[in-house]
């Protein structure tokens, strides 16, 4: 299905405050990234998830890479896999979430009122891809070679390939490409990735020559590049509601401390941004203590490998910001 009708930016409204989410979508600010107007919408994940309704769209498709990733590298060879404990410990055991619990995009799906989590499309059979399917697979990136020192991934023009696949058997279902079309417009597409493309390849000189390639602003401007090309091909496989998220403060994670701050060294981030900046200026408002190290893993900050198989965690993980990679949202959370 190619369909090449133009996206209107303008029904894009601007507004200053969101309380909770609500379909229609409320829309905080649109962004035009190669042609592809994305209209970002911001998602209040500490609305009452309780009652459970309808689902608000007929499907929910995600793209990203660990943060969101939920089973699609559990059979593939690779070091960035998470189908063993103590993964899954406050989840009822592993399923390849690289979190203690639930993903950020599991909370969004209840929050949508889905009966149940967005499938992995390593698992996603028969009319279950009806609702949506998650394509986010741990290590990815914007570019082909970003996180191949990892083993096995799916890059974000994998993530692309295999929507485009599902979208075929849409069509199948439906009956025909008017059908699908008008169907897949209805539905959310969140999109993150390119944190990889950092900490998993330009930061990383023994393993990639692009820190050497490019200047910071040359390689950012590759990136959208690639990342436009592949956001322009969803648009023509029938995406219209894009929720596009920026990579977070990654020079605060566990493993970038561990590799550049001395151990003498306090490091303070001071240019903000982001839906992680109040947390880690003001962790205490939001329960938690330790914001500068793993509640699981190897070496400084416990960061610098993740959590290896059967390794006993910490026991107080609600008060660690990254957990067994992160740490699952707590519900009293405010946003």
């Amino acid at each position: 299905m190619h369909r090449t009708n133009s996206l209107n930016c303008k029904s894009c409204v601007d507004i200053s405050n969101l309380i909770c989410f609500v379909w229609p979508p409320t829309i905080i600010y649109t962004h035009n990234v190669g042609g592809v107007c994305c209209c970002v919408l911001a998602l209040n994940l500490g609305c009452n998830i309780g009652a459970r309704a309808a689902p608000q769209v007929p499907c929910y498709f995600i793209f990203g890479d660990s943060l969101v990733d939920n089973g699609n590298n559990n059979q593939l060879q690779s070091l960035a896999r998470a189908d063993y404990l103590p993964y899954g410990i406050d989840f009822g055991g592993p399923t390849g979430r690289f979190s203690n619990g639930k993903t950020t995009v599991d909370v969004v799906a209840e929050l949508l009122g889905f009966d149940d989590y967005i499938p992995p499309y390593a698992t996603a059979r028969g009319q279950d891809i009806l609702k949506g399917v998650n394509f986010a697979s741990a290590a990815a990136g914007i570019r082909e070679e970003t996180g191949r020192q990892l083993g096995g991934r799916i890059t974000f023009s994998g993530q692309v390939k295999n929507y485009q696949n599902v979208v075929s058997q849409v069509v199948n279902f439906l009956g025909d490409e008017d059908q699908a079309a008008n169907y897949l417009a209805k539905c959310i597409y969140s999109v993150g990735l390119g944190s990889n493309d950092y900490l998993n390849n330009y930061f990383m000189p023994q393993f990639y020559s692009t820190g050497n390639q490019f200047t910071p602003e040359e390689y950012a401007t590759s990136l959208i590049q690639d990342y436009s090309q592949q956001l322009r091909i969803l648009y023509n496989y029938g995406a219209r509601k894009i929720v596009l998220f920026g990579i977070g403060q990654i020079g605060c994670s566990p493993n970038e401390l561990a590799q550049n701050s001395p151990d003498d060294a306090r490091v303070i981030f001071v240019d903000s941004y982001g839906i992680f900046q109040d947390v880690v200026t003001s962790p205490a408002q939001y329960g938690f203590r330790v914001t500068n190290a793993g509640c699981c893993g190897v070496g400084r900050n416990n960061g610098q490998i993740t959590c290896l198989p059967l390794q006993t965690p910490c026991q107080n993980r609600d008060e660690y910001l990254f957990g067994m990679h992160f740490i699952q949202l707590r519900p009293e959370t405010p946003s």
